[in-house]
């Protein structure tokens, strides 16, 4: 199915017991991130307990490779290989809580989510929208250009997953009208590609490593455009961004 839809659900991933259990282990970390922060024991440039600042949603928590989430994307890799049909390598994982209001824009993934899942870990129900032609939707220098299709809505519940071509699909949240929402993306490369080998764990020398230990890395800017950068200029921009990050925290 996923070979010629580039996309499959993947029921019951995992328990909903355990699918709670990480729902409210990523809640807790985040109050405990937002005191941290706030009471100045992180340093600006810390990104291990999470962040607000991430360009995509901005104010809302995020959290880049997080030891549990790191372990679940190396834990479920066979399964997304037995339903995709493909021997994949670990890339990263991507977890959020969404809140009120939140909108996942039209977008489409960098090369390091060529297989890309997102697993439902609990709060209040919200589709995710997949377009399932490959054509629709381009990416220039000038930024995202979507051609704004109705594409196929996907409900899933606590511990479902669905797994879709992250780089060529088009993928989107409507306006989010609940209250909190909590989902874990798991990345994958497959494992014949050419830059299989440079590109294991985004970069990082092995998982559960927070993003600042790539040496250089592609990062989306505010106004949609992607660059790659250095470390030097990853430094520089999560300074800037650390000012959105502590209003973020303070609202």
């Amino acid at each position: 199915m996923f070979k010629e839809k580039n996309y499959v659900v993947i029921k019951n991933a995992i328990s909903k017991d355990k699918a709670d259990f990480l729902f409210r282990y990523f809640k807790l970390k985040r109050e405990v991130a937002k005191t941290m922060f706030a009471k100045n024991w992180l340093s600006p440039y810390a990104t291990e307990w999470g962040q607000w600042n991430c360009p995509q949603i901005p104010g809302t928590y995020v959290m880049y490779g997080d030891v549990a989430f790191d372990c679940l994307l190396e834990e479920l890799r066979p399964l997304v290989s037995k339903h995709t049909g493909l021997d994949l390598v670990e890339q990263y994982s991507f977890a959020r809580l969404y809140k009120k209001g939140d909108e996942l824009k039209r977008h489409k993934d960098r090369y390091s989510c060529e297989v890309s899942t997102t697993l439902n870990l609990g709060g209040d129900p919200w589709p995710i929208f997949i377009e399932p032609d490959p054509t629709k939707g381009t990416k220039d220098s000038s930024g995202y250009k979507s051609e704004y299709t109705k594409g196929i809505q996907i409900d899933l519940e606590p511990g479902d997953m669905v797994a879709y071509n992250g780089v060529d699909l088009e993928h989107w949240r409507e306006p989010f009208n609940g209250e909190i929402c909590g989902q874990v993306f798991f990345h994958y490369n497959t494992s014949d590609h050419a830059q299989e080998h440079e590109n294991k764990y985004d970069g990082r020398p092995h998982l559960g490593l927070p993003d600042n230990f790539v040496n250089k890395r592609l990062y989306k800017f505010p106004d949609g455009k992607v660059k790659e950068l250095d470390k030097e200029q990853l430094k520089k921009i999560r300074h800037d961004d650390y000012q959105r990050q502590i209003k973020a925290i303070k609202e």
